[in-house]
């Protein structure tokens, strides 16, 4: 096998490893780590959960003295600062590594290329860029959140052929097969948040909870030991009409519930009884002086989804999952504040009085939303598209 083989090998290697930690590692990155000599893999590791080694270390507490002149190939660029943990650019050094080759840069702005620079300051021979598509395919929030501050927004939704979601009574139990809803049990397992509006819960009653003990599809223990972490489940309630039973709320994990300054104060108490975290948020921006429909829209704002992105990116969300009705997915969808559009397709008919996909108030050709395909696959008999914004 020639050397370039061999270093694809390796990299392949560790991104595999990284992605044990698809549901475990929240906030931090997910990151692999391999370390090999003469042409053979001697240790490797991966970062399970925060607050635990890096997975440099993992690998370098495998190998032991044998670390000493063996190449080190990475996903992530190793850190350079201490934050849960010690630096890793350190640990290797201090090992003795004689080359690391590294997948991406850290878009971390604490790391960003400091930890290269530290290695190659050391003497160590440092290459940057094998496999870094797939490693940014690891991590998009992450990066997202780094670079945007904000988070990686995708909206979920299930709909039949003719782009509805319920029917008019808002009975919606089910439009997709069981491989679509697991696979939306990932989805949630993979996500820092799930957000919804408080007419979703009002009607569904839904908990919003990962439960991977269900899981039909694949093998679960592909990946890292250790529990899933529940998500963020988190209510756009402006008046606080969530009831203080509703499933979500008292589901274990954490609850937050963004409201705005005029809620009535009666139900905070009760709620937070319950279990929940209350956030205050402003409303939304009024529409633009002309913009169609102002005085209607005008009527019903909501929350200011940017300022609630912000928080979450301050809350350390990388991945946010939108579930919800037309009302607020056309909302984030209109003010461009996602990423990826995940639409699970039944081949059924739901006719014309069922409710629509999204909520969006366009009435010309100019005024349409082009999307992109990026994905679509069969889920038994069903079709899950994801799209992004063109």
């Amino acid at each position: 096998m020639s050397d370039a083989a061999f270093d694809q090998q390796c990299m392949l290697r560790a991104l595999y490893l990284a992605r044990r930690a698809l549901y475990t590692t929240d906030p931090n990155p997910r990151v692999g780590c391999v370390l090999a000599r003469d042409g053979a893999i001697i240790a490797e590791g991966f970062h399970p959960r925060a607050g635990e080694p890096h997975a440099e270390r993992h690998a370098l507490a495998a190998a032991g003295d044998a670390a000493r002149g063996a190449t080190a190939y990475v996903t992530l660029e190793p850190c350079s600062h201490t934050g849960r943990t010690g630096p890793c650019a350190d640990a290797l050094i201090q090992a003795g590594l004689a080359r690391v080759v590294v997948a991406m840069q850290d878009p971390n702005p604490r790391v960003a290329g400091n930890g290269l620079r530290k290695l190659r300051d050391a003497g160590i021979e440092v290459e940057v860029g094998l496999q870094e598509q797939e490693a940014r395919a690891l991590n998009p929030g992450f990066i997202r959140r780094m670079t945007g501050q904000r988070p990686l927004v995708r909206i979920k939704a299930a709909a039949s052929l003719d782009g509805r979601t319920a029917m008019a009574s808002g009975e919606s139990q089910w439009i997709t097969g069981p491989q679509a809803r697991e696979d939306v049990q990932r989805l949630r397992a993979r996500s820092s948040a799930i957000v919804t509006g408080v007419g979703t819960v009002l009607a569904d009653r839904p908990s919003y909870t990962v439960r991977p003990e269900q899981w039909i599809l694949g093998r679960y223990h592909d990946y890292g030991d250790g529990e899933v972490r529940p998500p963020l489940r988190v209510i756009l309630d402006p008046a606080l009409r969530t009831p203080p039973d509703s499933p979500v709320v008292t589901a274990d994990g954490p609850c937050l519930i963004a409201h705005g300054e005029a809620a009535p104060a009666e139900p905070r108490a009760a709620l937070e009884c319950a279990g929940a975290e209350l956030l205050v948020l402003p409303l939304a921006p009024r529409p633009e002086e002309g913009a169609a429909e102002a005085a209607r829209a005008e009527g019903r704002r909501g929350l200011d989804l940017a300022a609630l992105l912000a928080e979450l990116a301050r809350r350390e969300c990388n991945e946010v999952l939108v579930e919800c009705g037309a009302t607020l997915a056309g909302a984030f969808v209109r003010e461009r504040l996602f990423d990826e559009l995940i639409v699970y397709m039944a081949p059924t008919l739901l006719g014309r009085d069922a409710r629509a996909l999204f909520d969006l108030p366009l009435e010309r050709m100019a005024d349409q939303m082009r999307l992109r395909w990026t994905d679509v696959r069969h889920l038994g008999d069903d079709l899950r598209l994801t799209l992004t914004p063109a």
